[in-house]
């Protein structure tokens, strides 16, 4: 079965490919973005995104908690991790979101993919359509 993936979205290119390989080792497919803008954009472009991992401080026109609920708008069954060095309100965080502190370990990473994905690396939503409508695949 094909592999679920995550877009991870994060301004620091060190982070964002040591996020990459801890995403990869967790036996999920892997998409890059360097902000929220360039994400919105694979994600109007990708039928595959199952969840994305995202930074809550990021330059440019959106934030990761603007980020979140765009992404929850638009494509609702698509899970969300959000970190950040700072712990935020819990309260803001949206349904199917998890919040990992930095700086975080592959242990927490995958541990948080698992419990979005039953600890199945393949399971999850997945949008259909070409105009870009959500559905859950059973």
């Amino acid at each position: 079965m094909e592999k679920a993936v995550v877009l991870v979205v994060e301004d620091e290119a060190l982070i964002r490919i040591s996020t990459r390989h801890m995403v990869e080792d967790a036996g999920f497919g892997v998409v890059e973005a360097s902000n929220a803008d360039e994400a919105i954009g694979i994600l109007q472009n990708r039928a595959d995104i199952r969840a994305v991992f995202t930074d809550i401080r990021m330059p440019g026109s959106m934030d990761g908690w603007k980020l979140a609920r765009a992404i929850k708008r638009r494509w609702p069954p698509i899970h969300l991790i959000l970190a950040s060095a700072l712990a935020p309100n819990l309260s803001d965080l949206p349904a199917n979101g998890l919040f990992i502190q930095k700086p975080y370990t592959a242990e927490q990473v995958s541990s948080a993919l698992y419990e979005l994905f039953n600890h199945d690396p393949a399971s999850g939503p997945v949008m259909q359509d070409s105009r870009r409508n959500c559905a859950k695949v059973a």
